[in-house]
Parts: C-alpha cells; sequence; structure tokens
C-alpha cells in the first residue's frame, strides 16, 4: 500500500532498514520506524492545528507505543488520546501528557483511581453506568472530572468491535441524569470515527458520526453547557484538519499521520508527512511451486499489502492475499518468473496500514535519518518494552 511512496519519499529508511537485517541487527519480522520523519510530521500536524484553532490529542497504537517515538511526537503534541488503560500508562510514564483517557475502551472501573489522579483533561464515557463510576472515582479524589459523551454511531459507520455510546434519541435523558453527578462535568461529545478516506481518491470526507457528534454538542449547549468540545478522531492529518476546523471541531486525534500512513498517503505523494516505517522480513523456505514464505507475525487484516521489495536483488513480488481465520506463521509471495534468483534468508520490505499494536512484531527506531548518519537507538516489543 504505502511501498511505492516509501521508496519514492523515504528511500534512505528503505535502505537503512534493510542493512539492518542484512548484518542481523534486527530479527525478521521487525518494524523499523524513522524517528526523524516521526518528528517532523508531528511538528507539520502542530503547526496546522494551531494555525486554525484547533487541538491535537496524539494516539500510539499504530506505532506501537514507543517510548522513543512518544517522546519525539510529545514535543509538538503534548497530549495523547489513550486506547485503553495500558496504553495510557505506557503515554505517562513514557512523560506524555493525558488528554483524553476511554476514547476507544472504557477504563475499568478499578482503574480508574488510578488514572483520574493524573489528572486527564477528558474522559469519555460510553454510558451512564460508566459516568456515574467516573463521578465516584474522581469525589474519592476531591475533583470534578470533564467528560465527554460518546455517542451510537450511525447504522454501518461503526467498526465491528467498537459498537457502543449513548444514541442521540436519548442523548438528553442521559445528560439529565449525568447532570445529577457531583464528580462529573459535561464537557463535549465525540463520535468515532468522524473521518474517513474516500476510496480512490483517499480525499478525507466526514462520516454520518460527525454531524451525530455536532447535533449531540447542540443539544447539549441547549441545556446550557458552554465551551464544550468535540473530538472527531480518525484519519487526522494536515489534509483533513481544515475539514475538521470548517465543520466546528476542536480536537484532532492524529495516528497514522504522524507516520505518513494514512489512506490518502498511499495515493498521493505529495502530501507533507513522510512515510516514516518500513516491515521488514526475510525469506523463510520456498513451496515447490515457487512462492515465496516470507515469516510473519506483523501482518494486520486491514493492512492492505501489494507488493513485497527483495533488495538484495531489486525483484519486486506481489504479496498473497490471506484468510482473516490464518495464523500468522507466514505469508506467501507470488512465484518470481523462471530464473529469478530468491534465497531463504532474503531481506524482503514491505509497506502497508499497520496498527503494530495487535502484533506480535519487533519495533526497531532508527534515528540520524535526516542527516544521513541512520544509528539504531533501539529495540521494543509491540507494546513499547524494551528488548
Amino acid at each position: 500500500m504505502f511501498l511505492d511512496s516509501l521508496l519514492a519519499r523515504n528511500p534512505g529508511l528503505a535502505d537503512a532498514a534493510a542493512d539492518l537485517h542484512r548484518r542481523g541487527e534486527i530479527p525478521p519480522d521487525t518494524y523499523v520506524i524513522d524517528l526523524d520523519a516521526v518528528a517532523g510530521n508531528a511538528a507539520l500536524l502542530a503547526a496546522e492545528a494551531d494555525r486554525l484553532g484547533l487541538s491535537l490529542w496524539f494516539v500510539a497504537k499504530q506505532f506501537g507505543r514507543n517510548p522513543e517515538v512518544i517522546e519525539a511526537v510529545s514535543r509538538s503534541i503534548p497530549r495523547f488520546a489513550a486506547i485503553d488503560a495500558d496504553e495510557a500508562r505506557i503515554l505517562h510514564a513514557a512523560g506524555a501528557r493525558p488528554g483524553n483517557l476511554g476514547h476507544l475502551v472504557q477504563i475499568p472501573h478499578r482503574s480508574l483511581p488510578e488514572l483520574l489522579a493524573w489528572r486527564p483533561e477528558t474522559v469519555t464515557v460510553y454510558d451512564l453506568a460508566n459516568a456515574r463510576a467516573v463521578s465516584e472515582a474522581a469525589q474519592r479524589l476531591g475533583f470534578v472530572q470533564d467528560v465527554l459523551v460518546r455517542l451510537e454511531g450511525a447504522p454501518g459507520a461503526v467498526y465491528p468491535g467498537q459498537e457502543g455510546g449513548v444514541p442521540l434519541a436519548v442523548l438528553d435523558k442521559f445528560a439529565e441524569e449525568a447532570e445529577r453527578l457531583p464528580g462529573i462535568r459535561l464537557a463535549g461529545v465525540t463520535a468515532f470515527p468522524c473521518v474517513l478516506c474516500e476510496p480512490g481518491t483517499g480525499a478525507p470526507a466526514a462520516t454520518p458520526n460527525f454531524e451525530l457528534a455536532r447535533q449531540a454538542r447542540d443539544l447539549l449547549a441547549a441545556r446550557g453547557h458552554q465551551d464544550l468540545k468535540l473530538s472527531a478522531p480518525s484519519a487526522t492529518s494536515v489534509a483533513s484538519l481544515p475539514l475538521l476546523a470548517r465543520l466546528g471541531a476542536t480536537h484532532g486525534e492524529p495516528g497514522h499521520a504522524l507516520t505518513g500512513t494514512t489512506p490518502l498517503h498511499a495515493v498521493d505523494p505529495d502530501q507533507p508527512e513522510r512515510p516514516a516505517y518500513v516491515y521488514v522480513t526475510e525469506v523463510a523456505h520456498t513451496l515447490a511451486d515457487g512462492r515465496p514464505a516470507v515469516f510473519g507475525g506483523g501482518f494486520y487484516a486491514r493492512s492492505h499489502i501489494e507488493t513485497a521489495l527483495l533488495p538484495r536483488t531489486g525483484l519486486r513480488l506481489p504479496v498473497q492475499s490471506a484468510p482473516a481465520e490464518n495464523i500468522d506463521y507466514y505469508r506467501l509471495l507470488e512465484a518470481p518468473e523462471a530464473g529469478s534468483d530468491v534465497r531463504a534468508g532474503d531481506t524482503a520490505l514491505l509497506a502497508f496500514r499497520t496498527q503494530i499494536f495487535v502484533t506480535r512484531s519487533t519495533v526497531a527506531v532508527v534515528a540520524g535519518l535526516s542527516a544521513g548518519k541512520p544509528r539504531l537507538t533501539g529495540l521494543y516489543d509491540a507494546r513499547g518494552r524494551a528488548l
């Protein structure tokens, strides 16, 4: 999906990653992240958000909750939106500041005292039960916690496994109950996804969830709530920030834009954010029919993989699709033309949309590429723990 963009816009990363693998410094099933490119992308996003009067909370799941990357991003975007409590702890330990907790996964009730003690800017709640739990925990800690109301998504506009939220039709009743809770303040609304990239063009477009969030904010404003936030996550990039501003959002939540890997970046090489990671694996064996198998562990069902590059020979081979129920031991490439030189142990480079936190991959961080002096600064697991 991103291999052409990577080779055109950040070839030094591809070269450095292949060299690290050839020299045995990184194993197969490793994502190599260009720290300089990530830092540059974060600075671009922060500058454009500031120009438009928007705030940003960055998201870390897609790059493996990596502490070096978190530190680089937080220099420009200090606050994060944590997908779950585990991620929140990693981000907090790395020195980033809590912007929004409970973003896609509600905070477990027994974790609320720990996480609320960090004084997050907001906490997202999906229903009254979680609003009550946040209120009670905040009261025990001696303060009132701002919360965002998560709206139930429009039909057909919610990913499986991410269901939940307050239906717009009952928001008035929800607000009436929540306003009685002494430990919380209704500070705004959110929904997911609010923006997606159009198939084919990659252009960012609002989903029906964005309009639901706008209506929800208007309803809360009519009840007397002031200075309401509207966080409109998904596909937040330099290109989509003007859309957020025009439609009245207050916050964006960049994730893949930090690594230059939104669907828009796959089709438009002129986007300002640069591709900042590459997946490195190697040929494990070749089937009797000539198809090479590469080591797996880092492939993602929604990755839209297209081709793999074998740097030793420059050969590009299509990557075969795999059923969702497969176990990610290997991934098959199409058989090369007769006489092609493909050997077990050959480095393979791929660039595709990922969510590193759901893989078992190694993450290698490389600094110095912008100065032409790449150096490996650390190896981590997919949850950001040093190896």
